[in-house]
């Protein structure tokens, strides 16, 4: 756990004992905005490269458009400028909670008119939205925490703002998953964002063993999930048993606030960590990606090779997933392509 000297001049939040703090939420995280006092920059410092009052308007912001506003993670410090004045200029601000989102108009003195967009409404309001857009309103999108459509609502107006030819510009800010995994110490690229895994067992080991098979087939990137606190020491479990007991995994959580927490470790020892105990906050999980010398699609096409030497495609696919673990319409997949490439 980090020193909670670390907050420094920033007040930050809590160490997410609260009876929320448990509960998945935008990005994967339930917000606990506070203020950050720090306003001094060093001398001959370069000016801030986003526009503002002083600099100019936010783009999008002379003409009708959809703005999307990322939102802290924990810290309020980390708003930046121009997002205040795209909440400001705004002709209406969806939130995806009206109540999380007025503690940050509270805070700035923001004070436009908001309305919820969330998973429940989202395809439902989406047409009306479009239409007031294409009359010139501007709109400003933000989720409870981070950056909208990551794990959150807003794809689809999105993708129907886009569709109808309106603008769509966005004010990049916090993000939990790029925080993560400059902090984790594992390779930073290729990364692969995941969003939540399946909540139930089954279906959460078979997207597993789909990606332990796309990494014998030649995917090396590090892997990066928003998981839920009560939920995590299964999710770990499975992950030693789909790509190994020692490979390298990181459970990031509280990230930017007071009592934020880094721990690293081989997947077996993070899930027993994890088992008893479930922590509070909210939770990022990564998984490094496998070694240069581990099994790969060579190995997956040898085994495979073999086996159509003696048996059909059906049965081949069958012996090599049972094996090693993969999931048997992938392998089978993978015969039929080396049985056709064998007749020619």
């Amino acid at each position: 756990m980090s020193d909670p000297s670390f907050a420094s001049s920033s007040k930050r939040l809590s160490d997410g004992d609260d009876a929320d703090a448990a509960l998945p939420h935008s990005e994967g995280l339930r917000p606990r905005h506070v203020r950050d006092d720090s306003t001094e920059t060093d001398a001959g410092e370069d000016p801030p490269a986003y526009e503002s009052e002083e600099h100019g308007p936010v783009p999008g912001s002379q003409r009708g458009g959809l703005t999307l506003v990322a939102t802290p993670i924990g810290n309020l410090g980390d708003l930046p400028p121009r997002a205040v004045e795209a909440m400001r200029d705004a002709d209406l601000v969806l939130c995806e909670d009206t109540r999380v989102t007025a503690r940050l108009f509270s805070e700035h003195g923001i004070s436009p008119r908001s309305e919820a967009l969330h998973e429940h409404n989202e395809r439902q309001r989406t047409p009306a939205l479009v239409e007031r857009l294409r009359r010139g309103a501007r709109i400003a999108l933000v989720s409870d925490a981070g950056m909208p459509l990551l794990s959150d609502p807003g794809y689809r107006l999105t993708r129907a703002t886009i569709d109808a030819d309106v603008p769509v510009t966005a004010v990049p800010g916090p993000n939990a998953a790029l925080t993560a995994l400059v902090l984790s110490g594992l390779p930073p690229h290729p990364f692969l964002f995941l969003g939540f895994p399946p909540p139930r067992g089954a279906a959460r080991r078979s997207a597993f063993a789909t990606l332990r098979a796309a990494e014998l087939a030649g995917l090396r990137a590090t892997l990066i999930w928003h998981e839920a606190p009560h939920r995590l020491g299964e999710m770990l479990a499975d992950l030693a048993a789909a790509f190994g007991d020692g490979r390298a995994a990181v459970v990031a959580r509280e990230l930017t606030k007071r009592f934020e927490e880094v721990r690293r470790g081989g997947t077996a020892e993070l899930a027993a960590a994890y088992a008893d105990k479930p922590p509070r906050g909210e939770i990022v999980v990564l998984l490094g990606p496998p070694d240069e010398d581990e099994a790969g699609a060579d190995d997956l096409d040898t085994s495979l090779s073999q086996a159509l030497e003696t048996h059909s495609v059906k049965d081949a696919a069958a012996l090599v997933a049972a094996a090693s673990g993969l999931p048997r319409k992938l392998v089978y997949a993978r015969a039929l392509e080396l049985s056709a490439a064998r007749k020619k």
